[in-house]
């Protein structure tokens, strides 16, 4: 969602697991803060913001083959700051080739609809070595771990990963340009200015290339969102989860919604979200434009949380109701090597109205603090 992902999860599993000789700092310590209006500019800001604690290139969609089988699809990447940059300045000279103050996780998933099931891979390395990392050279930006990799280039975004059960090469070209969220990319995730992150999103992607799946090979086309965000310390203490909705829409908008649930059940009022207009113009919406009710729940077999899977999404100020429902149940995501989190992640389909006009679409859904609420703030 404007998603403030995984934040103190990912953080402390990545210190258990990878980086066990630095000492944990406060996460507010030397990394800058987001704290007003972004002012974003592209290409630059496709690439890192190292200064800032936490950063990810999120990318899903939903994709058919020759035989319209369907399929959907998530990349992500993520970076993680162990150390402010100014700490540098106390490492030894020369530094060990292995010495880092980043780390860099990655999760991908196929949802083979037409086969029922969900298949599920994840990365981790230091940004050493060339194991990992985000470069910037010109216009074009390159995030990779391991083989896994995403370039930003200035007409496409090519995507390439490979694991055990599948693989995916994708190549994708924006329909619109980039959407800012909340003030100018300043997407607040609580009630201090501190409490926010820089979020923009692609809402609307072309994606066409090939899914391999137990070593056979799809040509596939669709759409598909990307969501780059970065910030420092965006969720407010006491939310212990989230609901990120991304819908693409048959007459040509998008729609972008994340809700902050807090223990009591009630949402956190920085819920909120982005109507993209077919010319690319936006539309904030606020907690109290957007009406969202589950309607039935999916339990996990593997981690025993229970999820909604069907909700009634109405936005109020566009005369819009949707009912927004999984295309298969189980799309949970179980991360132990990387970010230790356990998250719903999926693709859905949309049907409703909007001014009394029939309107569908596809898009995702992330459901986060349903197997385990968050119980460490940033």
């Amino acid at each position: 969602m404007g998603r403030c992902r995984y934040f103190s999860r990912l953080i402390r599993t990545a210190f258990l697991i990878a980086l066990t000789a630095f000492t944990a700092i406060a996460a507010d310590d030397g990394f800058l803060q987001v704290t007003g209006p972004c002012r974003l500019s592209f290409p630059a800001d496709h690439g890192p913001h190292t200064d800032y604690r936490t950063e990810w290139w999120y990318y899903t969609g939903n994709l058919t083959d020759g035989d319209n089988r369907r399929f959907g699809f998530q990349l992500t990447f993520f970076r993680s700051g162990l150390q402010p940059p100014g700490n540098r300045r106390q490492w030894p000279d020369p530094a060990s080739a292995w010495r880092t103050d980043q780390i860099y996780l990655a999760h991908a998933a196929i949802s083979d609809i037409s086969g029922g099931r969900h298949l599920q891979a994840e990365q981790m390395a230091r940004p050493v070595l060339s194991l990992a990392g985000a470069d910037q050279v010109g216009g074009m930006v390159t995030i990779h771990v391991h083989g896994w990799q995403t370039v930003i280039a200035p007409e496409t975004h090519l995507l390439r990963a490979s694991a055990d059960a599948f693989a995916l090469s994708l190549d994708l070209t924006p329909d619109k340009p980039p959407v800012m969220h909340g003030v100018d990319g300043y997407s607040l995730k609580g009630q201090s200015t501190e409490r926010a992150s820089c979020y923009y999103s692609f809402s609307r992607l072309q994606a066409e290339g090939t899914l391999t799946i137990d070593g056979t090979r799809h040509g596939v086309q669709g759409s598909a969102w990307m969501d780059h965000e970065f910030s420092t310390a965006p969720l407010q203490p006491g939310i212990t989860g989230w609901d990120w909705f991304s819908l693409q829409l048959s007459d040509r908008t998008e729609i972008m919604i994340f809700l902050l649930r807090q223990p009591d059940g009630t949402l956190n009022p920085a819920s909120s979200g982005t109507y993209v207009l077919p010319s690319g113009q936006t539309r904030h919406l606020s907690l109290g434009d957007v009406r969202i009710e589950p309607l039935s729940h999916w339990t996990s077999p593997h981690s025993g949380a229970r999820y909604p899977t069907e909700w009634r999404v109405a936005v109020v100020p566009l005369d819009l109701e949707l009912a927004v429902t999984a295309i298969l149940d189980d799309q949970e995501m179980r991360t132990p090597k990387s970010t230790n989190v356990v998250y719903w992640e999926g693709s859905v389909q949309a049907k409703g109205t909007r001014n009394d006009k029939v309107i569908d679409g596809v898009g995702y859904v992330e459901l986060t603090g349903y197997a385990q609420p968050f119980d460490a703030p940033m």
